[in-house]
């Protein structure tokens, strides 16, 4: 059985940087250690570890993709929880097996060989959930 290891991190949704990195460092104390343009997901995204978790800000960097759209109807706010797994082609059979509603009902490679897939706030209680299994090391 698939099981959830840790949350990797939580993304919050901005329009800009500045503002809510002046939040997050100095209200929080948080350092930020990278911005990273993400252009597959038409993104600029700020790292804050946090423990063993991070925060990260995800900025749209295009007015017509899918994070600038939830931005305009939504607001800026939290984005996403990621949970890191030990299986995620496993975890995906499993939820898909007890009626979860998947975006990703196979899981996408990332930057770095790490495999992700979303499931639907619908059936989490109005929360997106992105599920991470990372490269063996």
């Amino acid at each position: 059985m698939a099981k959830v290891i840790r949350i990797d991190h939580i993304a919050v949704l901005v329009a800009d940087l500045e503002g809510p990195l002046a939040f997050w460092q100095d209200a929080l104390g948080l350092e930020l250690t990278h911005v990273q343009e993400i252009p597959a997901e038409m993104a600029q995204i700020a790292f804050l570890p946090a423990g063993e978790s991070e925060i990260e800000l995800v900025k749209p960097t295009t007015a017509d993709s899918g994070l600038a759209r939830y931005l305009e109807k939504r607001g800026p706010g939290m984005h996403h929880i990621c949970l890191e797994v030990d299986d995620i082609a496993g975890m995906l059979a499993q939820l898909k097996s007890k009626g979860i509603q998947l975006i990703n009902e196979e899981p996408k490679t990332g930057e770095g060989g790490r495999k992700y897939a979303f499931i639907h706030p619908k059936s989490a209680n109005g929360v997106m959930v992105e599920l991470y299994e990372l490269p063996a090391s």
